[in-house]
């Protein structure tokens, strides 16, 4: 199975083997023993979580603080999505850079996650399911994020910004520079 590294250590692409036949395709979308040996993450998930947006929603950029920090393995089985990590590590030589990519279900990538960074995706397609993993439950006491539009972050989402959508919650979110988010790298 085809692990890809990223520029920002930690953050991981895969890109699973499709087996194609006039029947369709079938392919592993997880496997614990292969993911561990190719990422080195040796947590355990514990939570699904899904997703159905459309066309403009962005959601994010969220985290959980610790003790309940997430890593997540992320992915798209409809439609088309610009998925976003962005480093909180605060002692890390990538501290606040992104790496950003499409997934989308004709591509099948996944996007790991490590805990230490904020997630964010916008929908580039009519309307796109999202499925990801994550290794930690929901705790809503420790939410955090930071705003999508930091200047100094300066994510390029890939869509016209009078096409966003975002929840009031995410509008309130702060800069990277206004957080103090705990994250050791």
């Amino acid at each position: 199975m085809p692990y890809t590294t990223t520029p920002i250590e930690g953050l991981w692409i895969f890109e699973p083997r499709l087996f194609n036949d006039e029947r369709g395709h079938f392919y592993e979308s997880f496997n614990a023993l292969n993911f561990a040996n190719a990422t080195g993450f040796v947590g355990s998930f514990v939570q699904d979580n899904h997703s159905h947006s459309h066309y403009g929603v962005l959601r994010g950029l969220h985290c959980q603080l610790p003790p309940h920090d997430q890593s997540k393995l992320v992915r798209v089985v409809q439609g088309e999505v610009y998925d976003v990590a962005l480093d909180l590590r605060k002692k890390s030589p990538t501290y606040g850079q992104y790496f950003g990519l499409t997934l989308s279900s004709e591509n099948k990538k996944q996007f790991f996650i490590p805990t230490g960074f904020a997630h964010g995706f916008v929908v580039l397609s009519e309307f796109a399911e999202l499925l990801y993993k994550c290794d930690n439950y929901y705790a809503p006491s420790t939410e955090s994020g930071v705003v999508y539009n930091d200047s100094v972050v300066n994510i390029d989402w890939k869509i016209p910004h009078k096409d966003l959508i975002l929840s009031g919650k995410d509008l309130i979110l702060k800069t990277l520079a206004e957080t103090h988010l705990g994250f050791d790298f």
